[in-house]
């Protein structure tokens, strides 16, 4: 393949997808992103994480030094540890989607992520460590100011499940996705997805879909997948992904979006 050959724009999702499950990013990954990059491709981690997850991850964002975070709803600087541009939840909305979640499910708990906090109700079950800064009240403080993203968690039903119910009761008023089976819908404003900052991202590039790949596993990442010119979805991600590509890569641990981007970018002799 040729350097005009190359996908101008490589797109992928982090858990699940470029992260193995152990949590980790092989040297291999890391290899193989730095050399697309060199090729003269851009790379951007798209992902459902929080800003503060991305931290680990700074030496993979290129000289744009960008990520796409919070299942689109922050454009963020790495580097800078900065967000360059926001699409929040407006609190009145947030706390009346709250209020119509919990009436129809009231075992739920909640939390929210802000740009530059993280907040959750006493209940709120945590599968990850709290930030030592984090907001613990009742879901009418949470959503006092603008969020990212409000987490809806419930302690038994599968996160298919759990969108299936939410998303009848939201309405348009918010968007509701996934990014994993373990009980928990994520709400961002309406219009946000990873797609939508994703396409605002190319443009400010001077890249066209046409131009793009993406990498994903999971109901959050559909959007953005349909979007890109050629599609990739893990061996391990939802059938309603593996359904919607264009192509299966191996599985996140088996460095998947590795042994893509290797065939992609091999040399030409």
């Amino acid at each position: 393949m040729t350097a005009s050959q190359y996908p101008r724009l490589i797109a992928t999702d982090l858990d699940g997808t470029l992260v193995r499950s152990d949590g980790t990013v092989s040297d291999r990954t890391r290899a193989a992103v730095l050399a697309a990059q060199r090729a003269g491709s851009v790379f951007v981690m798209v992902t459902a994480r929080p800003p503060r997850w991305l931290h680990d991850l700074a030496e993979l964002v290129g000289d744009h030094g960008v990520a796409i975070v919070a299942n689109g709803a922050i454009l963020y600087n790495v580097v800078d540890r900065t967000p360059i541009r926001t699409r929040l939840i407006d609190p009145a909305v947030g706390l009346e989607v709250a209020d119509a979640i919990r009436a129809e499910l009231p075992d739920v708990q909640f939390a929210i992520e802000r740009p530059d906090r993280y907040g959750q109700e006493p209940v709120y079950l945590n599968r990850w460590p709290k930030p030592d800064d984090t907001l613990i009240a009742a879901v009418d403080v949470l959503l006092a100011e603008p969020a990212a993203k409000l987490l809806v968690r419930h302690p038994s039903l599968h996160s298919d499940e759990l969108l299936a119910r939410v998303t009848p009761l939201v309405g348009q008023r918010v968007t509701a996705s996934h990014s994993g089976g373990h009980g928990l819908v994520e709400i961002s404003a309406t219009g946000v997805s990873k797609a939508a900052m994703l396409a605002d991202f190319a443009a400010l590039q001077g890249i066209s879909a046409a131009e793009t790949i993406a990498f994903g596993d999971s109901i959050n990442d559909l959007p953005m997948l349909a979007w890109a010119g050629r599609s990739y979805g893990m061996a391990n991600a939802h059938p309603e992904v593996l359904a919607l590509v264009d192509e299966t890569a191996p599985t996140n641990d088996e460095d998947g979006v590795a042994a893509v981007l290797e065939e992609l970018f091999q040399p030409v002799n």
